[in-house]
């Protein structure tokens, strides 16, 4: 794999990753997967252009404005969604048709406040002056995407690791019962969780708009059965496999983009994915589950 190839993989396994850490935090603390996930990611990236194009501002403030909107957005699914289902039998499966249902809602929003049609960020948005790393050119914008995704990982890490906030979640993850009897607020804990996984979404959602430099009310769903790839092939609740699977995933296609033709990518994908699940039902990094039944 050439230089050129390695980059433009490891570009586009970035943004996976980033959509794909969002995903499997939700799933890591509910055992459910937010089927609304996908268009938190595209309503973040039409406030970011919004406030580009509309409001003037410059990207580096309209990026974290988006990224709080999205966290925001997370906790009005968590709220409307999914707390009233939580502790019914059929949680998991209503919780999937509740997101669903959200899901639709927030298209519905963007196609009545900003159409159906693609927009694009205006020109000079971000420079994109070129450089030249591992024998092949990588733009500015490119690079900050790959930095802000890791930057965002290793934040995320740190907070689950070291500190009080992430030892709760972790703690509900395990076990909600166990947890509210050691005095853990669950609800608190698991609305930050969606805060935090839609800001995550969100902060894709803005740096694939900037990337393709395309905005539409569908642009998630481009995304969204690659980020259940990316967990699934990580292992289920594994933030370090969704990061290591998302950069995998990108390098994959572009190689097969490179090889074999664009026509090939998703079919050689999802083929490397189950071969994977085959040898390994877990996912690359995937653990025994220690939660109660």
């Amino acid at each position: 794999m050439s230089g050129q190839q390695v980059i433009n993989g490891l570009f586009l396994g970035s943004i996976y990753a980033l959509f794909a850490l969002g995903y499997t935090l939700v799933f890591g603390v509910l055992d459910i997967l937010n089927l609304a996930h996908a268009a938190v990611f595209m309503l973040a990236s039409f406030v970011a252009l919004t406030l580009v194009a509309s409001a003037g501002l410059h990207i580096l403030l309209a990026l974290p404005l988006a990224v709080l909107v999205a966290g925001l957005l997370g906790l009005v699914l968590e709220r409307v969604a999914f707390r009233p289902l939580r502790g019914r039998a059929d949680s998991n499966i209503s919780g999937l048709i509740s997101s669903l249902a959200m899901a639709a809602i927030f298209e519905a929003i963007a196609h009545e406040i900003w159409g159906p049609n693609v927009a694009r960020f205006p020109f000079g948005t971000l420079t994109d002056k070129q450089l030249h790393v591992l024998g092949g050119v990588v733009s500015r914008l490119q690079l900050t995407i790959i930095g802000v995704a890791l930057g965002l990982f290793l934040v995320l890490w740190w907070l689950v690791q070291r500190t009080r906030l992430g030892r709760e979640v972790r703690a509900v993850a395990e076990s909600p019962r166990a947890a509210r009897i050691l005095g853990v607020d669950v609800d608190r804990a698991i609305a930050a969780s969606f805060f935090i996984s839609s800001a995550l979404g969100g902060a894709a959602g803005v740096l694939f708009g900037l990337a393709f430099n395309s905005v539409s009310p569908d642009m998630g769903r481009s995304v969204e059965l690659k980020g259940l790839a990316v967990i699934i092939l990580g292992g289920m609740g594994s933030m370090t496999g969704a990061v290591l699977a998302g950069f995998a995933l990108g390098l994959v296609e572009v190689f097969v983009v490179a090889h074999l033709g664009g026509s090939y990518r998703d079919a050689v994908s999802f083929a490397t994915l189950f071969l994977i699940l085959v040898l390994r039902p877990r996912g690359l990094f995937g653990a025994p589950s220690l939660r109660e039944a």
